[in-house]
């Protein structure tokens, strides 16, 4: 990345580009010192937990992204297409569901600026795992793999297959997702749930056999 911002500096370039860096999935842990660590949050790379789905994200561009801050609202890579499109001046394509939403407020440090996702859904494949609307994020009953013993020095280790039943976290007080709350916000629970359907209705769920007017094709992996 240095020798990249350093060749955009060197053209003159580093002031008129919008520079991202980022990940895909969180670190792949079955592979020890080797495949990263998501401390403080549970699990990672293939799995739903925030550990496999959330990552650091550093933007820069001159004169428009303010130095220094930082965001905590949620955003995706899906949303860098509408973003980039709408500051090159380019219309988005309208023969397709474009999922990802224009996020430059939130890139510019927009005062008051909130992410414009009401809700995002946690998939692995064509199976949703999970739900997330705001602090709350609601894990539906899904198999998952863990680590038993981290591969070391470039050498997988081994990891065993687990099952989550129904569980809501609070990621505002437990970004670990270490305590199951659902019992003391069965309303939380229920509205989760209905976003749920939604988006099963929307891109389906092999887990409960929906197939969702927008679902992807078979091994494709979202």
């Amino acid at each position: 990345m240095g020798r990249i911002l350093d060749v955009l500096k060197r053209l003159n370039l580093d002031k008129r580009t919008l520079v991202v860096f980022t990940s895909d999935n969180g670190p792949w842990l079955v592979f020890g010192n080797h495949g990263g660590s998501a401390r403080p949050l549970r699990e990672g790379k293939a799995t739903a937990f925030e550990g496999g789905f959330r990552e650091p994200c550093i933007m820069r561009w001159t004169g428009k992204i303010p130095a220094g801050t930082t965001c905590d609202e949620l955003v995706s890579s899906i949303d860098l297409l509408p973003t980039i499109a709408k500051l090159a001046g380019v219309d988005l394509p309208t023969d397709r569901v474009i999922d990802g939403r224009d996020v430059w407020s939130l890139m510019a440090g927009q005062p008051g600026a909130k992410s414009p996702h009401d809700a995002f859904a946690y998939y692995f494949g064509p199976e949703l795992h999970a739900v997330r609307s705001g602090r709350w994020k609601l894990h539906l009953p899904h198999p998952y793999v863990t680590v038993t013993a981290p591969g070391k020095d470039g050498k997988r280790g081994t990891a065993v297959q687990k099952t989550i039943e129904l569980s809501l976290f609070d990621l505002k007080t437990d970004v670990g997702e270490t305590t199951n709350v659902a019992d003391q916000h069965p309303d939380v629970v229920r509205r989760l749930t209905e976003l749920a359907e939604q988006f099963r209705d929307d891109l389906g769920d092999r887990l409960t056999h929906r197939k969702g007017k927008n679902a992807r094709p078979p091994g494709h992996v979202k």
